[in-house]
């Protein structure tokens, strides 16, 4: 259940729906998603929100899409959002993630999280070769 009630009609707000709009003309699609839907109850934050989702997702960097939505996949994981692992494992596979590079993702998640306990509660000092400086 949510904690914050969508708005009954968002875009009647112009910010709300000059932000809908840039996402509709982006994404090339006329859905928007209930984080943007629900996010609309503060334009401001509708707006900061998907302004850095823009940059970072949606516009070229150092990275392709396909790495970046794998990545959003294992830190959602990681922060157990449920919503995020769906809405980024679609996006993964419109970018052309296979079954069996989901597989291997998701075994290196395992792994990682694996590890990460080990270490953390073994409390291992990090080797000074992997500082930087």
């Amino acid at each position: 259940m949510a904690t914050q009630r969508r708005p009954a009609a968002p875009e009647d707000d112009p910010r709300v729906k000059a932000v809908f709009d840039d996402i509709r003309a982006t994404r090339k699609t006329d859905f928007i998603n209930n984080l943007w839907r629900t996010l609309a109850f503060d334009p401001a934050l509708l707006e900061r929100t998907w302004t850095d989702v823009k940059a970072l997702m949606a516009t070229p960097t150092e990275l392709d899409p396909l790495t970046k939505e794998m990545i959003y996949i294992a830190v959602s994981i990681a922060n157990a959002c449920s919503y995020c692992v769906h809405s980024h494992t679609a996006a993964a596979r419109a970018r052309g993630m296979s079954d069996a590079q989901h597989a291997e993702l998701l075994a290196i998640v395992a792994l990682a999280a694996r590890t990460n306990h080990l270490v953390t509660g073994l409390q291992v000092p990090v080797d000074p070769e992997f500082d930087v400086g």
